[in-house]
């Protein structure tokens, strides 16, 4: 008899997550983690449009049947690929004496984990994070700030802030790294510059070379980490 296929409620990105795991002895000897190291190898060799759950299966050297009694979408390949490549980021296991440096340390370790699988930036932009990696690095990010003296929404406002500037900065960096940056930055500033009346500001600004990211990344970070302290700063003291 060929195992039941997983169960596809709720139908939402993330879904994977909130079902019951099927039982060990009906999985065919497959796991979790050998289908999410598969699905991040074939996302890093093919990008998500080449990604299916028959050619995974193919791949992993099992039938169809096998894979989909533990996945029930494609979907569900996406979201433990992305839970795997959050489990890259390395993490201290006892708390700093600072907030900042606990902060700082998982803003630039994420973006490392994501820069290794380019595909990872864009896709954690469109997908909840409900994975068991990416929820512990998320805890540990609302614990350090809530050392800080966060709480309420200000601590949910700043956690999204850490998480998103370097997601959507990976995003864009991928997208921009290619053999012609050199030349579609070029191209750009000498556009910017040709409409420097409409875009002064922008006109202006020095035509930033290749490479350029990980020293904007990392002033960025710098930003936003002295933007929580000066709110955290008594009145008078910032």
């Amino acid at each position: 008899m060929s195992p039941k296929k997983a169960d596809t409620a709720p139908p939402m990105p993330g879904a994977v997550w909130l079902r019951d795991r099927p039982p060990r002895r009906r999985s065919g000897g497959l796991t979790r983690t050998a289908i999410a190291e598969a699905t991040v190898a074939a996302l890093d060799r093919d990008g998500p449009a080449g990604l299916s759950l028959r050619g995974l299966a193919g791949t992993l050297g099992v039938h169809a049947t096998s894979l989909y009694w533990h996945v029930a979408t494609r979907d569900d390949l996406l979201d433990l690929a992305l839970d795997a490549v959050f489990g890259e980021l390395a993490l201290p296991g006892v708390p700093s004496t600072t907030w900042d440096d606990e902060v700082r340390l998982y803003m630039h370790e994420l973006r490392g984990a994501l820069l290794r699988h380019p595909w990872s930036g864009a896709l954690a932009t469109s997908r909840p994070l409900l994975g068991p990696e990416a929820l512990a690095r998320s805890e540990f990010v609302h614990a350090a700030l809530t050392r800080a003296g966060l709480a309420g929404p200000e601590l949910t406002a700043a956690a999204a802030a850490v998480s998103n500037l370097v997601i959507s900065s990976v995003a864009a960096e991928a997208a921009w790294r290619h053999d012609g940056e050199a030349a579609a930055r070029a191209a750009m500033h000498e556009h910017l510059r040709r409409h420097a009346d409409r875009y002064p500001t922008l006109a202006a600004l020095p035509a930033n070379p290749p490479g350029i990211w990980t020293d904007q990344f990392s002033l960025a970070v710098e930003m936003l980490l002295a933007g929580i302290r000066h709110r955290l700063a008594p009145a008078g003291e910032s």
